[in-house]
């Protein structure tokens, strides 16, 4: 009876949401403002990681708004902080989208609550513009009805494994290639692709180790690891466990090179576990690439974001994510410009033409193409004077480019 109730409850709140769209309007939309939301862990564990990407976010907003919005409107934007917990990231959706009645979601943020709420989203048919995570749920190459209202910007888990594997073979040069994979949805991802890509080689793995996401405990795992005397071995996991395998492999002795997810590629992680790095290099991959040959690349997009964010953000990856979240949504306003301001036509003019972001990010949703970006460089992790830093290795690249295809 209970799902009974549940189901009937979604309906009626999706034809309730349906109705208040038509040909001329749309919810949160007046003539002077368009309203927006997400809700984004910036307290607990990951608040290092959402409380910067919700500043990359204001100061992006802040920028257009002072510049007089786009179209006649100004962004409004609220935030809720569900803690990364699945069951409030749930809650705040649902409030944002009926109670707040927010026109679109705007950096969807972190792998519990995407997982939790997409099936909610996709029958409310609600423009949800960029997610910080990289969840394989959201890889759809041939999106359909209410899936059209899905603009992934980052890349899939599926396809950075795909990467990552890359690097360790045309960068690295290993033959001997083994993974430690969290068991969530992350992990299991990454090593798809990792696993998907080996097959496509004709290659075999050294060992596949499946790991805990909140063991604080990972010696064994490191361990049998060592034994199967990998060249490379891929941490498949976001930032909390991936730290843990890291430091469990440097107890065990190890010398050989990690490569870790794109999630991890930010200093602050990277502080946390430079005490390993005179053992063995660390390596990530890299959506975002904002460095040259000799450092920072001072673009204009570069510039732009220094000249809005607090100085504290003006280095750290997650506020580049959630200045290039803000930026994904603003480009379908200014697509859609003086024509009337629907759901429908925001996805219409998302899927015109590629959307080009900051710091050289293209994403094509042309013919309900929803994949994200799936082109990556490639970080190396160093300490000088205790002071821990990502330098560019390789430009961004694609999988058929890093293996020389």
């Amino acid at each position: 009876m209970r799902k009974l109730v549940l189901a009937l409850t979604l309906v009626l709140s999706v034809f309730a949401l349906t109705a208040c769209q038509n040909e001329d309007t749309a919810q949160g939309v007046t003539e002077d403002t368009v309203k927006v939301g997400n809700t984004v862990a910036t307290s607990g564990a990951l608040a290092f990681v959402g409380t910067p990407f919700k500043a990359g976010m204001d100061a992006y907003f802040d920028m257009v708004n002072a510049d007089g919005g786009v179209a006649g409107r100004t962004i409004e934007y609220i935030q809720y902080d569900d803690q990364f917990d699945s069951a409030q990231g749930l809650t705040y959706t649902q409030q944002l989208v009926e109670d707040d009645e927010v026109f679109a979601l705007v950096g969807h943020f972190g792998t519990p609550t995407v997982t939790a709420t997409l099936d909610y989203l996709e029958e409310v048919g609600i423009p949800t513009t960029y997610y910080a995570t990289g969840a394989s749920a959201l890889f759809n190459p041939d999106a359909e009805g209410g899936e059209l209202a899905s603009f992934p910007v980052q890349p899939i888990y599926d396809a950075e494994g795909e990467v990552m594997l890359a690097r360790a073979i045309g960068d690295l040069e290993a033959e001997n290639v083994g993974v430690i994979y969290s068991n969530d949805d992350a992990g299991r991802g990454m090593l798809f692709g990792i696993q998907n890509r080996a097959n496509e080689l004709g290659m075999a793995l050294a060992s596949t180790i499946q790991v805990d996401p909140t063991s604080d405990d990972m010696s064994t795992a490191a361990q049998t690891m060592l034994a199967s005397n990998a060249e490379v071995i891929i941490i498949a996991a976001n930032q909390v466990p991936a730290a843990t395998a890291i430091r469990a492999l440097d107890a065990a002795g190890n010398t050989a090179p990690i490569i870790t997810s794109y999630v991890n590629a930010d200093a602050t992680w990277l502080d946390g576990i430079k005490s390993v790095l005179p053992n063995f290099d660390v390596y990530a991959s890299a959506w975002i690439n904002i460095f040259a040959e000799n450092g920072v690349d001072f673009s204009d997009d570069y510039v732009t974001f220094t000249e809005n964010i607090d100085a504290e953000y003006a280095a750290n990856a997650y506020a580049f994510a959630g200045w290039i979240a803000a930026a994904t949504f603003v480009e379908g306003l200014e697509r859609v410009g003086e024509e009337p301001l629907t759901w429908d036509s925001y996805i219409e003019a998302m899927e015109s033409a590629p959307v080009e972001l900051p710091f050289g990010v293209v994403v094509d949703y042309a013919n309900g193409r929803r994949v994200g970006t799936q082109a990556m460089a490639f970080l190396k992790g160093t300490v000088t004077d205790d002071v821990a830093a990502w330098e560019n290795e390789q430009p961004i690249q694609t999988i058929e480019e890093i293996l020389g295809e």
